[in-house]
């Protein structure tokens, strides 16, 4: 039988530099990955591109975001997270992907 497994592996572009906030033993970066594909109707090929939301969690002093730049192509693997939250316009939700691990 199949198992189901909440993962991805995604390369794209960095829209603008992480974010990054420091914890008492860990630390997390959030940014935005966009990522693309041709996509052809008829004879026409345009490029498509989405951002997606990204976070990654490391412990302090374990590693580096110094590659978490504006326009740095990197590639992400990880686990997919969502979350919902609510305030004066209702209720709200969305897919975080959270990487485990990324890499130039």
């Amino acid at each position: 039988m199949k198992t189901i497994e909440n993962s991805f592996a995604v390369t794209g572009f960095i829209g603008k530099d992480a974010e990054i906030r420091q914890f008492t033993s860990a630390s997390v970066a959030k940014f935005s990955l966009a990522v693309g594909r041709i996509e052809t109707v008829g004879k026409e090929s345009k490029r498509v591109s989405a951002f997606m939301a990204v976070e990654a969690w490391r412990k302090n002093g374990s590693a580096s975001f110094e590659l978490l730049k504006k326009g740095q192509m990197i590639t992400v693997r990880g686990y997919f997270k969502p979350e919902e939250w609510s305030d004066d316009k209702g209720k709200h939700n969305r897919m975080v992907m959270v990487a485990t691990e990324f890499f130039e």
